[in-house]
């Protein structure tokens, strides 16, 4: 399932073609009927393996850690440096302005909620029922308005444009909205959605945690204010994310979390309180010791996608999510979830239910029997799911823990997810997957256990195909 040229003549471009190395990609898992098979890790939209590269990277640096902005000696100050320097990756990465700030931070989910905290007095939030709940769920403090799930991207900015124009009062306000999305894979209109918040005088923030691993994010082209994104989907793993953006906000708001490195001055007062004078700079929303290593694994996995080039890795993504879905479509029982339609542009995230099969059951199988790790259940974005099933709100359903028995239906469905590390045969063998599942049923028998499908080491394998 190469993107690549088949010609001789094309030899000097295969490297930019091939799968990005990443760790994990020898592993080999067993498998219920019998023998092993490497792991199709297809689970990407959860999170991405770590590049080789990013490993590398960060490996090297590992001997010389040491705590950063505080200390005196040589790896203090080398850690330091390498922190800071990480900042300045991000934000070419980013394409930031001058000006703005990047945040060092947990995670997409910690981005968003350090926003929400940082918001001026009386800002209302409009942020479409569509969201990851990372970016849907932030927002309780202020006044928040959430927006129907638009079926066209036309639709998504005109819906904006109604909302902001009939606000009232006409005070601050702040549009969030996502880059890709993390169930249906699909690009949002991000740039158009930026000039209709800023004609009505609202600021936007993009939630990227799908979109940088799979795009390249330009704040500046974009025309957004923020940007969050998580290191763990972009291939770094250690747990850091960032919130980059406007630093008037920032800046004006009390810290994130009070503590050291928050603060440039504590004295105590005359009356026996404490008076704390506060960073301006990033520093301000990032108190405690810092996450350096998880940061330095960012700042890597930012220049290893930059260097290996963004156009041949969409190129290759885009090859491959056109083969999947052309395989997915050979089975009729297969139905592609989607917002904007067949032809919408969109990453390697697809999600689909089967027919007659519980998706928690056919999720189980795949694993079991194929060796091939997706993700089935709400993918914390119920209320688009809901949406995309033609639910009713109210029907029981949770995320990843599905209570329906093997072959009942389930409020579930199904994700595959991939990016720069997939290799080709782990897509071709999912389509064969799904293909066999469907027509032939599975090979062994399930039960649900502790609210998840596994196999039943009890029954053995199934008599008669299920589903």
């Amino acid at each position: 399932m190469s993107a690549c040229p088949n010609t001789a003549a094309a030899t000097a471009a295969d490297s930019d073609c091939a799968a990005l190395p990443v760790l994990g990609r020898d592993v080999t898992v067993p498998l219920v009927t019998g023998g092993e098979v490497t792991y199709a890790a297809l689970d990407y939209a959860a999170s991405a393996p770590a590049l080789q590269r990013v490993w590398d990277d960060v490996a090297a640096y590992a001997p010389y850690y040491g705590s950063v902005h505080r200390g005196a000696g040589y790896l203090s100050q080398l850690s330091t440096d390498l922190f800071e320097n990480s900042r300045e990756t991000v934000a070419e990465f980013l394409d930031c302005r001058e000006g703005d700030q990047v945040v060092f931070t947990r995670s997409t989910t910690d981005s968003l909620n350090l926003l929400a905290a940082v918001l001026p007095a009386d800002c209302e939030v409009f942020v479409f029922e569509t969201e990851h709940h990372a970016s849907l769920l932030p927002w309780q403090e202020a006044r928040v308005t959430y927006l129907n799930a638009p079926r066209t991207p036309e639709q998504a900015v005109s819906t904006l444009e109604r909302a902001l124009a009939d606000r009232d009062p006409y005070g601050p306000a702040l549009v969030c909205v996502t880059g890709a999305s993390n169930v249906t894979g699909e690009l949002w209109p991000v740039k158009e959605l930026a000039a209709a918040a800023h004609a009505h005088g609202a600021r936007i923030v993009l939630d990227a945690a799908q979109l940088a691993p799979h795009h390249p994010v330009s704040v500046r082209e974009l025309d957004v204010d923020y940007v969050a994104f998580s290191g763990h989907k972009l291939y770094a793993p250690f747990g850091s994310g960032v919130l980059a953006g406007r630093a008037d906000w920032l800046r004006e708001a009390r810290p994130y979390l009070a503590g050291g490195g928050a603060s440039r001055k504590v004295a105590r007062r005359a009356d026996g309180g404490v008076e704390v004078e506060w960073h301006t700079t990033a520093a301000r929303h990032e108190a405690g010791s810092p996450n350096v290593i998880g940061v330095y694994a960012i700042a890597a996995a930012c220049r290893a996608l930059t260097e290996a080039g963004f156009d041949s890795l969409v190129a290759r993504e885009q090859e491959s999510v056109a083969r999947v879905r052309a395989g997915l479509a050979e089975v009729p029982q297969v139905k592609v979830l989607s917002l904007f339609g067949d032809d919408a542009p969109r990453v390697g995230v697809i999600s689909f239910v089967v027919e007659g099969w519980n998706s928690s059951h056919f999720a189980a199988a795949l694993s079991a029997e194929y060796g091939i790790g997706v993700r089935d259940g709400l993918f914390c974005a119920h209320p688009l799911v809901r949406t995309l099933l033609g639910s009713d709100p109210e029907e029981p359903g949770e995320c990843g823990a599905p209570e329906a028995e093997p072959g009942e239906r389930s409020l579930n469905a199904i994700r595959v997810s991939f990016g720069a590390g997939t290799p080709d045969e782990h897509l071709e063998r999912f389509v064969r997957a799904v293909g066999e599942l469907v027509t032939d049923g599975a090979r062994w028998s399930y039960r649900t256990e502790d609210g998840r499908c596994v196999p039943d080491p009890t029954a053995g394998p199934a008599a008669a195909p299920t589903g």
